[in-house]
């Protein structure tokens, strides 16, 4: 069965709901995800959107460019960097009037909070919980738009191109187009053909590649790997951000989360012994940008033998503290922890891709029709290492400027009739689920031990020659078993890993998040 809309957006976070609402006003839109609506690392954004608005006192553009710059190494792409910060005020005020709600102060101004790399306050948050705030009032206003329908429970498994006509597709092939999505319904097990004038990649991260995460369940990097395969060109995956503060909890996968704004309200990490460490680090002490903290945190670890470092709010105004750190304060008390009283434990989690799939600056990828918006894509801001609160910001403007392209576009482009079926392979064997699971848990081994946060050359090749004999052996499960998204799922982040050792291993010196000791 093919159905054929307008535009086929592929996952409901901020960057594909926020193009969605525009881009139902030049056509249909199907958006489709593969869990439930909600589910989107967009949810467990605690800390922010950065931006600077004109009561930011004491703040500007060029400030929050420079901060962006610097904590980007060097890598960052400048001018991506200044279109990002100057469209920042439009963005915010189109979330606000999609009912977006802020903190503000008793004085009617927002309460901007300030993280780690930042100069000045300049994060607008809601409590700590931004990212389901945001993401709640845009679903409410994709519910109440006629021209947009969204299906949960449907998992993409490639994206269509002249490859499946036929053609030999290279990556060095010009003019690699893309039709659609063949996308599996995991509550029937049948693939069907969706076809789309545009295809808007908003599918998110990898943490998953990891084997600790502070992403959800979902963040296999199914889109990266889509368009990899697909011969699309990928950008910067040697940089993966790791959160220096993940409540450290063994067992519980995804890791909680203790924002960086902790930090930014005043919190201050210790050793076991008590001892305040940041300060021999870097100047700024705990506030210091999050690859610098995360690989304090993990020396200090090292050095003493520890699995964590305390982070130490007993100091603070813990009524304020509750007052804008509920959620935090509330799943510390659940496991027994008053921070009034007691430090938090705390380890380096992974949190963030800042590589993905290489798009310009109206997130048009190196693929006609395909664009890319939000984590899984590369737009050159955040370079080798991402700024605090960024990311929410990044996914506003570029599915923006993505809508501005694609809808200037659409009216020029035909559905493609001739593209089948997916192929099925009668003799398909059900899975055996201990093969899958077993091959996902050695994955997120090899990376955690192999490609974390310090790397070897060693380390780097004992990775790739572990990961090619799993990438074998799951080639061959795809072949002769019957699909199922845990398969996709493994399929995806062993392309995504290879595409992370590969990266790491080609960049010769340390930069940002990429530290290999060797170097």
């Amino acid at each position: 069965m093919s159905v054929k809309t307008d535009f086929l957006v592929i996952g409901s976070g901020i960057a594909g709901l926020s193009f969605a609402l525009k881009a139902a006003q030049h056509g249909k839109v199907t958006i489709i995800t593969k869990s439930n609506e909600d589910e989107s690392n967009t949810k467990y954004a605690q800390g922010g959107i950065a931006a600077v608005l004109p009561d930011s006192s004491g703040d500007s553009r060029e400030k929050h460019i420079q901060d962006t710059l610097i904590c980007g190494a060097g890598l960052c792409n400048e001018k991506v960097v200044r279109i990002v910060v100057n469209e920042s005020e439009a963005r915010i005020a189109e979330l606000v009037k999609w009912g977006a709600e802020f903190d503000k102060d008793k004085t009617g101004h927002y309460d901007l909070a300030r993280e780690g790399g930042h100069s000045e306050h300049r994060v607008l948050h809601h409590k700590d919980i931004t990212g389901l705030e945001i993401e709640r009032k845009l679903l409410q206003q994709i519910h109440n738009h006629p021209n947009i329908t969204i299906h949960t429970h449907l998992f993409a498994v490639d994206i269509i191109t002249q490859h499946h006509l036929g053609a030999i597709v290279k990556r060095s092939t010009p003019g690699i187009t893309c039709y659609g999505a063949y996308v599996l319904d995991t509550r029937t097990g049948k693939i069907n053909t969706m076809l789309a004038k545009i295809i808007v990649m908003a599918t998110g991260g990898a943490g998953h590649v990891y084997k600790t995460t502070t992403n959800p369940v979902i963040a296999t990097g199914d889109g990266i790997a889509m368009a990899y395969r697909a011969m699309a060109k990928v950008n910067g995956m040697e940089f993966i951000q790791f959160h220096p503060t993940a409540l450290y909890k063994p067992g519980e996968n995804p890791s909680f989360l203790i924002s960086e704004a902790v930090r930014g309200f005043g919190a201050v990490l210790r050793t076991t012994d008590d001892k305040e460490f940041m300060q021999n680090y870097d100047e700024r002490g705990s506030l210091a940008p999050r690859d610098i903290v995360a690989r304090a945190i993990d020396s200090e670890m090292k050095k003493r033998g520890d699995d964590f470092v305390w982070l130490d709010c007993r100091h603070l105004n813990i009524e304020k503290f509750k007052e804008h750190f509920l959620t935090i304060y509330a799943k510390c008390l659940s496991i027994g922890i008053d921070i009034a009283k007691e430090c938090i434990p705390v380890a380096p989690a992974q949190h963030y891709l800042c590589g993905g799939i290489q798009v310009d600056e109206n997130a048009c990828s190196s693929i006609r029709n395909l664009y890319a918006v939000g984590e899984c894509s590369s737009t050159g801001l955040h370079g080798a290492n991402r700024l605090a609160s960024n990311s929410l910001l990044e996914a506003v403007v570029f599915s923006h400027r993505a809508y501005l392209h694609a809808s200037s576009m659409v009216t020029e482009i035909s559905y493609r009739e001739d593209i089948p079926d997916w192929s099925t392979v009668t003799s398909r064997q059900s899975a055996e689920l201990v093969l899958i699971t077993q091959s996902r848990k050695e994955l997120q081994e090899i990376m955690s031990s192999y490609v974390g946060i310090f790397r070897s050359d060693m380390r780097l090749k004992r990775a790739l020659e572990r990961l090619r004999l799993l990438y074998l052996e799951t080639e061959e499960l795809y072949e002769q078993w019957e699909l199922s998204p845990k398969l996709c799922e493994l399929r995806n982040l062993i392309n995504v890993a290879y595409l992370i050792v590969k990266a790491a291993t080609a960049r010769t010196e340390n930069c940002g998040l990429h530290y290999n000791v060797d170097n």
